[in-house]
């Protein structure tokens, strides 16, 4: 077996327990989240803190000399070069509502950046995977391969975005740039809005206030696919920030003139 062959294992092993853990709370009467800021409300439950635990207890006894950066328990150093970037349930305020766009984020990054990631939605069984060749989405039985849309005019374009009160003011003005010349904006998804572009389903992701864990999965599964994610200048946005996650490269163009006019 290959590093790469071990590492899209390991992944998996990975998504498998988060899916476990996760859906053994998920819709629960008696679920409850804490509040992780002083000025707003950014919720964690016990689904978050142990399906990341769990997976964590898998990296260190299968891939020892990985780093590992995740939302919940933070950073732990690596000596091999590979960082494992987990967020156990990126959309934490969907899960507590019951809404399935909510989803497990997996990421394996270097120097270069993500070079594999899978977005798994856990009560749909919906697995999206991209990088190192591969580009598929699994659902029990079924394998689809993954391939963005092709590029069509602006004023037809489909744009997602979790908060429509999206950033800042200036943020927002940006946004609304862009949302105004577009056929469909829709909202809430989190980062299931990033596994629909990899599938060919919408056009745009345009966010802010993102954090490395929120990303990095999803840039590995649409580049993959054949789409384009950078911050709203064009330059790399595996660190978080502003996203702009596109189809192609005329409709990120396209958005990224308007989100800097």
């Amino acid at each position: 077996m290959t590093d790469q062959d071990d590492i899209i294992a390991t992944a998996h092993a990975l998504a498998d327990t988060a899916r476990r853990v996760t859906l053994s709370y998920f819709r629960r009467a008696d679920l409850t989240a804490d509040n992780k800021s002083a000025s707003a409300f950014d919720p964690v439950t016990v689904a978050d803190r142990e399906a990341e635990r769990q997976m964590r207890e898998i990296l260190s006894a299968r891939r020892p000399n990985d780093a590992v950066l995740g939302e919940e328990w933070g950073n732990s150093a690596g000596t091999s070069g590979m960082t494992w970037v987990l967020d156990p349930v990126d959309g934490t305020r969907a899960f507590l509502c019951g809404a399935p766009t909510w989803g497990v984020l997996i990421a394996v990054s270097n120097e270069n950046g993500p070079q594999y990631g899978i977005i798994d939605q856990p009560y749909t069984g919906e697995r999206f995977e991209g990088g190192f060749g591969l580009s598929r989405m699994s659902q029990a039985d079924r394998t689809t391969p993954l391939k963005t849309r092709a590029p069509r005019p602006l004023e037809q374009a489909l744009l997602m975005s979790t908060f429509p009160e999206i950033g800042t003011a200036d943020e927002l003005r940006a946004f609304r740039a862009v949302a105004n010349r577009v056929r469909l904006v829709r909202y809430g998804m989190d980062c299931y809005a990033y596994a629909l572009l990899a599938a060919g389903q919408i056009d745009l992701v345009i966010e802010a206030g993102l954090q490395p864990y929120d990303v990095q999965a999803p840039i590995a599964v649409i580049r993959a696919a054949g789409g384009v994610v950078t911050d709203w200048q064009g330059n790399d946005a595996a660190q978080g920030g502003q996203i702009l996650a596109a189809a192609n490269p005329e409709v990120h163009a396209a958005a990224m003139a308007l989100l800097n006019s």
